[in-house]
């Protein structure tokens, strides 16, 4: 981690280390793919998914397609 900007500590990839971006990224489940706008590494393509949000909003969904 390097600078503060306005969307909190600025992230860097261990193994690249490039500064990550925010981008489009697809995502698949038990075969349903959708994209999310993630963090990830412009070199290695290495995404970066925040804690909160895997335990949080992915865990639902996961539920809710396993649940169909």
């Amino acid at each position: 981690m390097t600078e503060k900007n306005a969307a909190g500590p600025e992230l860097a990839c261990a193994k690249c280390q490039q500064a990550l971006v925010l981008g489009k990224v697809k995502a698949s489940y038990l075969g349903n793919s959708f994209e999310v706008d993630l963090l990830r590494c412009p070199g290695c393509g290495f995404v970066y998914v925040p804690e909160a949000l895997a335990l949080g909003k992915m865990l639902q969904v996961e539920q809710a397609l396993e649940d169909k």
